[in-house]
Protein backbone atom coordinates (compact mmCIF):
# COMPACT_ATOMS: atom_id res chain seq x y z
CA UNK A 1 0.00 0.00 0.00
CA UNK A 2 1.42 3.38 -0.94
CA UNK A 3 1.68 6.28 1.50
CA UNK A 4 -1.07 8.11 -0.39
CA UNK A 5 -3.43 5.13 -0.28
CA UNK A 6 -2.76 4.86 3.46
CA UNK A 7 -3.49 8.56 4.01
CA UNK A 8 -6.61 8.39 1.85
CA UNK A 9 -7.99 5.58 3.98
CA UNK A 10 -7.60 7.64 7.14
CA UNK A 11 -9.13 10.79 5.59
CA UNK A 12 -12.63 9.28 5.34
CA UNK A 13 -14.54 9.41 8.62
CA UNK A 14 -17.12 6.94 7.28
CA UNK A 15 -14.42 4.24 7.31
CA UNK A 16 -13.73 4.80 11.03
CA UNK A 17 -15.40 2.65 13.64
CA UNK A 18 -17.51 4.93 15.86
CA UNK A 19 -16.50 3.10 19.05
CA UNK A 20 -12.77 3.60 18.52
CA UNK A 21 -12.98 7.08 17.03
CA UNK A 22 -15.89 8.45 19.04
CA UNK A 23 -16.00 10.81 21.99
CA UNK A 24 -16.89 8.17 24.60
CA UNK A 25 -14.19 6.41 26.63
CA UNK A 26 -13.15 3.04 25.25
CA UNK A 27 -13.08 0.25 27.81
CA UNK A 28 -12.44 -3.47 27.72
CA UNK A 29 -9.62 -3.32 25.17
CA UNK A 30 -7.40 -6.42 25.18
CA UNK A 31 -3.87 -5.07 24.62
CA UNK A 32 -2.34 -8.45 23.70
CA UNK A 33 -2.04 -7.75 19.96
CA UNK A 34 -0.72 -4.25 20.68
CA UNK A 35 2.02 -5.71 22.87
CA UNK A 36 2.76 -8.33 20.21
CA UNK A 37 3.28 -5.54 17.65
CA UNK A 38 5.64 -3.74 20.06
CA UNK A 39 7.52 -7.00 20.70
CA UNK A 40 7.98 -7.54 16.95
CA UNK A 41 9.26 -3.98 16.57
CA UNK A 42 11.61 -4.40 19.55
CA UNK A 43 12.97 -7.66 18.12
CA UNK A 44 13.72 -5.92 14.82
CA UNK A 45 15.43 -3.06 16.65
CA UNK A 46 17.61 -5.50 18.60
CA UNK A 47 18.46 -7.27 15.35
CA UNK A 48 19.33 -3.92 13.79
CA UNK A 49 21.71 -3.05 16.63
CA UNK A 50 23.45 -6.44 16.45
CA UNK A 51 23.73 -6.23 12.66
CA UNK A 52 24.93 -2.62 12.74
CA UNK A 53 27.68 -3.49 15.21
CA UNK A 54 28.79 -6.35 12.96
CA UNK A 55 28.63 -4.30 9.76
CA UNK A 56 30.65 -1.45 11.33
CA UNK A 57 33.27 -4.00 12.36
CA UNK A 58 33.64 -4.80 8.65
CA UNK A 59 33.14 -1.41 6.95
CA UNK A 60 33.36 2.35 7.43
CA UNK A 61 30.33 4.40 8.44
CA UNK A 62 29.37 5.51 4.92
CA UNK A 63 29.56 1.97 3.54
CA UNK A 64 27.65 0.63 6.56
CA UNK A 65 24.81 3.09 5.91
CA UNK A 66 24.38 1.56 2.45
CA UNK A 67 24.88 -2.09 3.44
CA UNK A 68 21.97 -4.24 2.17
CA UNK A 69 21.56 -5.89 5.59
CA UNK A 70 21.15 -2.47 7.24
CA UNK A 71 18.76 -1.23 4.55
CA UNK A 72 16.68 -4.39 4.80
CA UNK A 73 16.35 -4.08 8.57
CA UNK A 74 15.48 -0.38 8.29
CA UNK A 75 12.70 -1.31 5.89
CA UNK A 76 11.52 -4.06 8.25
CA UNK A 77 11.49 -1.62 11.18
CA UNK A 78 9.53 0.89 9.09
CA UNK A 79 6.99 -1.84 8.34
CA UNK A 80 6.66 -2.69 12.05
CA UNK A 81 6.23 1.01 12.88
CA UNK A 82 3.46 1.27 10.27
CA UNK A 83 1.78 -1.90 11.56
CA UNK A 84 1.86 -0.57 15.12
CA UNK A 85 0.44 2.76 13.97
CA UNK A 86 -2.37 1.03 12.06
CA UNK A 87 -3.15 -1.21 15.01
CA UNK A 88 -3.25 1.70 17.49
CA UNK A 89 -5.43 3.61 15.04
CA UNK A 90 -7.83 0.75 14.39
CA UNK A 91 -8.09 -0.46 17.99
CA UNK A 92 -7.91 2.82 19.93
CA UNK A 93 -8.53 5.58 17.40
CA UNK A 94 -5.12 7.10 18.14
CA UNK A 95 -2.98 8.89 15.59
CA UNK A 96 0.25 8.01 17.36
CA UNK A 97 3.39 9.93 16.43
CA UNK A 98 5.89 7.27 17.45
CA UNK A 99 8.55 7.63 14.80
CA UNK A 100 9.54 11.28 15.20
CA UNK A 101 12.88 12.18 16.76
CA UNK A 102 13.47 14.70 19.52
CA UNK A 103 16.58 15.33 21.53
CA UNK A 104 14.69 17.43 24.08
CA UNK A 105 16.94 20.49 23.82
CA UNK A 106 13.96 22.79 24.34
CA UNK A 107 13.24 21.31 27.74
CA UNK A 108 16.75 21.07 29.14
CA UNK A 109 18.13 23.59 31.55
CA UNK A 110 17.76 24.78 35.09
CA UNK A 111 14.12 24.48 36.18
CA UNK A 112 14.61 27.34 38.66
CA UNK A 113 16.17 29.72 36.15
CA UNK A 114 14.18 32.54 34.66
CA UNK A 115 13.01 31.81 31.12
CA UNK A 116 15.52 33.14 28.61
CA UNK A 117 14.13 35.33 25.88
CA UNK A 118 15.48 35.11 22.34
CA UNK A 119 16.96 38.62 22.51
CA UNK A 120 18.98 38.34 25.72
CA UNK A 121 21.92 40.75 25.88
CA UNK A 122 24.67 41.47 28.40
CA UNK A 123 25.67 44.95 29.57
CA UNK A 124 28.88 45.84 31.42
CA UNK A 125 29.97 48.79 33.55
CA UNK A 126 33.68 49.08 34.22
CA UNK A 127 35.70 51.15 36.68
CA UNK A 128 39.42 51.87 36.76
CA UNK A 129 40.23 52.36 40.45
CA UNK A 130 43.37 53.39 42.36
CA UNK A 131 43.80 53.86 46.09
CA UNK A 132 43.26 57.45 47.09
CA UNK A 133 44.62 59.08 50.28
CA UNK A 134 41.20 58.94 51.97
CA UNK A 135 40.87 55.17 51.44
CA UNK A 136 42.74 54.62 54.69
CA UNK A 137 43.53 50.97 55.35
CA UNK A 138 40.84 49.68 52.95
CA UNK A 139 42.12 47.46 50.16
CA UNK A 140 41.14 47.48 46.51
CA UNK A 141 39.16 44.29 47.22
CA UNK A 142 36.81 46.37 49.37
CA UNK A 143 35.78 48.19 46.17
CA UNK A 144 33.87 45.04 45.21
CA UNK A 145 31.43 45.67 48.07
CA UNK A 146 30.75 49.19 46.83
CA UNK A 147 30.38 48.02 43.21
CA UNK A 148 28.09 45.17 44.29
CA UNK A 149 25.85 47.59 46.18
CA UNK A 150 25.69 49.80 43.10
CA UNK A 151 25.01 46.78 40.91
CA UNK A 152 22.01 45.86 43.05
CA UNK A 153 20.64 49.39 42.62
CA UNK A 154 21.20 49.30 38.86
CA UNK A 155 19.58 45.85 38.56
CA UNK A 156 16.53 47.09 40.48
CA UNK A 157 16.31 50.19 38.28
CA UNK A 158 16.37 47.97 35.17
CA UNK A 159 13.59 45.78 36.62
CA UNK A 160 11.62 48.90 37.54
CA UNK A 161 11.91 49.92 33.88
CA UNK A 162 10.06 46.76 32.83
CA UNK A 163 12.94 44.47 31.93
CA UNK A 164 13.92 41.12 33.45
CA UNK A 165 17.42 40.83 34.88
CA UNK A 166 18.30 37.14 34.63
CA UNK A 167 21.78 37.42 36.16
CA UNK A 168 24.17 40.03 37.39
CA UNK A 169 27.49 39.96 39.18
CA UNK A 170 30.65 41.84 39.96
CA UNK A 171 34.27 40.92 39.47
CA UNK A 172 37.70 42.47 39.71
CA UNK A 173 39.97 42.71 36.70
CA UNK A 174 37.60 41.38 34.03
CA UNK A 175 33.92 41.56 33.13
CA UNK A 176 31.67 38.96 34.72
CA UNK A 177 31.26 36.09 32.25
CA UNK A 178 27.81 34.59 32.00
CA UNK A 179 26.98 31.32 30.20
CA UNK A 180 26.08 33.07 26.94
CA UNK A 181 29.44 34.88 26.93
CA UNK A 182 31.25 31.55 27.29
CA UNK A 183 29.26 30.14 24.35
CA UNK A 184 30.15 33.12 22.17
CA UNK A 185 33.88 32.70 22.92
CA UNK A 186 33.74 29.04 21.84
CA UNK A 187 32.39 29.95 18.38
Amino acid sequence: MSEHEHDDQHDHDDEHDEATHGTDPLTGVDPADLHAAVDALAASLHSYVDTAVGVRAEFGAQEADEDPRILSLESEIGGHNAALYDLLHARLGLHADLTGMSWGDEEEGDADAAPAEPDVETFHVGFVVTRGASAGDRTLDSVLDVVESGGAEIAQAVVDSGFDVHEWGVSRGAPVLFDEDADEEEE
